[in-house]
């Protein structure tokens, strides 16, 4: 959990460039891209530079990148015109996270009712 990148990590090699992703946004600390599996019409992954397992580890660590995460969901639905949208961190293999590295995913393009599912 040091921030360093993992080598078996997908989300890190897409921020080093070794793998190919659709990015829409980059910053000095995140890259957001559009996820391969989409859920909803417009769905977009904003993760952090850094490698974290999850949203807990990475706030607990370097809270301005988290701040920094949200600022860029933000931008994102601003950008892709959602006039509503969700925000959701996954974190562990209960509720899907299938990559452990903190992101957000940013959904939205059609009625997304509570609860999820």
């Amino acid at each position: 959990m040091s921030g360093e990148p993992q080598n078996d990590c997908l989300f890190c090699k897409i921020v080093e460039g070794h793998i190919p992703a659709t990015i829409v946004r980059e910053t000095d600390t995140t890259v957001a891209f559009r996820d391969i599996n989409p859920q909803a019409p417009t769905h977009v992954l904003v993760i952090p530079r850094v490698h974290y397992p999850d949203a807990a580890s990475l706030a607990a660590a370097e809270p301005t990148i988290a701040a920094d995460i949200l600022r860029e969901a933000g931008e994102v639905a601003a950008e892709e015109k959602l006039e509503s949208y969700r925000v959701v961190f996954n974190t562990g293999t209960g509720v899907g996270q299938t990559v452990f590295h903190a992101h957000a995913h940013v959904m939205g393009g059609r009625g997304m009712h509570w609860p999820p599912g």
